[in-house]
């Protein structure tokens, strides 16, 4: 194999006697190791590198910074088709359509008659005939029919998945209708690379003048700074900019990674790059196919890779060969930050540490920049941009604060709505405008309890209570997943009481429809975008005008541009506010300007109706006046009183373990060790907010350094209590992890 053998190909290698993995080389050499037996090299899988040398770079980089083994940066970074020896199948997504004997206008109403009984079946096909455009054919089926011209006809293909998300339906009504004859079901393989579309330079549009100063701004920081932050009010059209930087990359025959941190986002984004670059965009993150990855990944190799990717977190890890430009839109969103599993890294630090290793530059774009972020612009060690105008000269829209605690006092509160966000709402769907409503608690009620001794049904666990969700008439863990069914009497004092508590977006949409029965209602959240269709779905309705009314949690937050939108609803800014988090009220002032600012994004000024029970809160009047400025004077006040980002790194430690008692002791050990170095710097051991996941019991220390501090010694002496932790007999099943800079 010498003939074959090079830095980044791909090996097969057997470890046990049935097992066999596949590998990346990263090193040839004729040292021989000790310590451990050898395993023999079966086969090589490739022809040329999988992995170039600036990838296996950034691996290690993460992997050291963010305290993880090389294998968990291995295991995120690469498509599974290139990481199993079997031949990858393409992946195929279950269709559903009308039967032959039922696709055409008069049959489809002797269908509807013969389901007049059947509420949900009937419930179901006409979701179909919407969403697969049937219903322009013979109006809405109301037994007056239009221009029955079905010869050129072609209905839009719906999946399975999308028609059970638009229809609230489960999967047995499906089966009913499919069992009756009407509908059937197909399958088809799913997951294209982009290769429609020519490059057409010449759809780019000119930048208005503040956009043009802005431009030109970008481009001299970029001279000076390897970062720059693009801060640019919601509407002012950055992503116009960003448009501009790319095309300037590519005269000068370089590479584009446009980062963004909700898959969502990419729909808009991903019509307006296309429109302009065709063919040489790319599309990547974690909705797509694991085959359509693997092929992304290899064209990044070949000869002709896209010019620009276009895609969420793991985007990053792609190949680039002349990278140019890594563009970091929202990057304040903690999604780029990978909770769990390891490695934890931030998406946005690493790309600028990627951008190092290329000689390329960062651009750094949002409303609401990060307290970091900002900081570092302010300090200058990152450029600035400031971008204060509203495209076309859209005013910033009006906030209006309601005080739900008195409304409820005096009984004038309609469910979760007041009388000024109804009103506001009604007289937006009367001028022929959409409404959107933002609450971040998806499902129907955040939990259900006995109203006569107050018992809670919880996850078993879990340290949590469950989630109601009414469609599929269960409860729901969210942090496990576990399922339980409703309890119809309490198994504490028997009494069959049992009632909701709170609004997730379930039961909002419930009392949406309520209030507005002739409005086209739709839910965005984590339960109706499971599929990459599924966003583009109710994305596009909503910007075309089929949807009214949209409700959502923070996928609705940011970034989407919706031109009829003109009243934004908050239905319980204290949720955010109220977390016990040292980020809460910086992260609640970035997620009420981002959702506000969806609103009055054309000709005329938006309204927001902020509801909340503490009107009188400073960061409130902040929101009100869109003042980033003096929230962050405020939040860094107190972060730097109290020790926390960006004037000190924050670390953290936990121990997991099945047996409370055992990582009670092993915390208060690893604590013992870890003072012995740091001293003061130590925080806890603590229960964290949820201190059993999954049936593992769980404890938190904190480290908080000061800046400056060697941090490659921090992490040393970190990881060497770890392993004494191990060394002096803790049992095998104890987990010790970090989470370095979290959010």
């Amino acid at each position: 194999m010498r003939e074959e053998m090079r830095f980044g190909v791909r090996v097969l290698v057997q470890f046990g006697k049935g097992k066999t993995y596949i590998g990346v080389v990263v090193d040839l050499h004729d040292r021989a190791p000790s310590g451990y037996k050898v395993k023999p090299i079966m086969q090589v899988l490739d022809s040329t590198s999988s992995v170039l040398p600036i990838q296996y770079k950034l691996w290690c980089w993460i992997a050291d910074y963010y305290m993880s083994t090389i294998g968990d940066v291995y295991r995120v970074a690469m498509p599974i088709g290139l990481k199993e020896e079997n031949v990858f199948k393409p992946r195929t997504e279950l269709f559903i359509r009308l039967t032959l004997p039922y696709s055409d206008d008069t049959s489809i109403h002797v269908a509807i008659n013969i389901l007049k009984r059947a509420e949900k079946q009937l419930s179901a096909l006409l979701c179909y005939l919407q969403l697969s455009g049937w219903d322009t054919i013979g109006n809405t089926y109301d037994g007056s029919c239009g221009n029955n011209n079905v010869e050129d006809f072609k209905p839009k293909e719906i999946t399975r998945e999308e028609l059970l998300n638009a229809s609230h339906t489960t999967v047995s009504v499906l089966n009913a209708l499919v069992k009756k004859g009407i509908l059937e079901t197909y399958r088809k393989e799913v997951g294209r690379l982009n290769a429609s579309g020519k490059y057409a330079p010449s759809n780019i549009k000119q930048l208005s003048t503040f956009q043009s100063e802005a431009y030109t701004s970008v481009l001299s920081s970029m001279s000076q700074k390897n970062v720059t932050l693009l801060h640019g009010v919601t509407s002012s059209g950055k992503t116009e900019i960003y448009i501009h930087l790319i095309q300037k990359q590519i005269e000068e025959g370089r590479q584009v990674l446009y980062l963004l941190p909700e898959i969502a986002l990419t729909v808009q984004i991903m019509d307006r790059l296309k429109n302009v670059f065709g063919d040489r965009l790319g599309i990547y993150h974690s909705k797509y196919s694991d085959v359509e990855r693997v092929e992304i990944w290899n064209k990044q190799l070949s000869s002709s890779p896209y010019d620009i990717i276009l895609g969420a977190r793991s985007a990053l890890f792609l190949p680039f060969t002349r990278l140019g430009l890594i563009i970091v839109d929202e990057e304040q969103d903690t999604s780029f930050k990978q909770q769990n599993p390891a490695p934890r890294y931030s998406a946005r630090n690493s790309a600028i540490v990627l951008a190092s290793m290329c000689d390329s530059k960062v651009l750094l774009g949002s409303a609401t920049p990060s307290i970091e972020t900002y900081n570092n612009a302010m300090t200058g060690k990152y450029g600035y941009v400031s971008l204060t105008k509203r495209f076309e000269g859209t005013e910033l829209p009006e906030i209006r604060v309601v005080d739900i605690a008195d409304l409820q006092h005096r009984k004038m509160m309609m469910g979760p709505f007041s009388p000024q966000l109804i009103s506001a709402m009604r007289e937006a769907l009367e001028s022929g405008n959409q409404v959107m409503l933002f609450q971040n608690r998806r499902g129907f009620a955040p939990m259900v309890e006995c109203h006569d001794c107050g018992w809670v049904p919880r996850c078993t666990k879990c340290d949590v209570s469950l989630t109601l969700h009414k469609n599929m008439n269960q409860l729901t863990c969210h942090y496990c997943g576990l399922t339980y069914q409703v309890p119809t009497q309490c198994p504490n004092c028997e009494s069959k009481d049992i009632r909701t508590c709170g609004y997730g977006t379930e039961k909002i949409e419930d009392a949406v429809r309520d209030l507005f029965p002739d409005a086209k209602v739709a839910r965005m959240d984590l339960d109706t975008t499971r599929t990459r269709n599924a966003y583009v779905r109710i994305i596009n309705d909503f910007s075309e005008g089929r949807t009214d009314i949209l409700i959502g949690t923070q996928m609705i937050s940011k970034g989407l541009d919706f031109g009829k939108v003109s009243v934004v609803g908050i239905l319980n800014a204290d949720l955010m506010i109220n977390f016990p988090d040292f980020r809460s009220s910086e992260r609640a002032f970035m997620m009420m300007q981002q959702v506000g600012g969806r609103a009055g994004r054309r000709e005329k000024r938006g309204l927001v109706i902020l509801q909340t029970k503490n009107p009188s809160l400073p960061l409130i009047s902040k929101i009100v006046a869109n003042d980033y400025q003096g929230m962050y004077f405020s939040v860094a006040e107190e972060r730097k009183m109290f020790k926390y980002p960006p004037f000190q790194h924050l670390i953290y430690i936990y121990l997991k373990h099945p047996k409370e008692e055992v990582v009670s002791k092993e915390s208060l050990e690893m604590a013992q060790i870890l003072r012995k170095w740091f001293g003061e710097r130590i925080l806890g051991p603590d229960k964290p907010l949820v201190a059993r996941v999954n049936g593992m019991y769980i404890r938190k220390l904190v480290l908080k350094a000061e800046i400056g501090i060697d941090l490659k010694k921090v992490r040393k002496y970190l990881r060497l209590a770890s392993h004494q932790i191990m060394k002096n007999g803790a049992e095998p099943s104890l987990q010790v992890f970090f989470d370095v800079d979290p959010e």
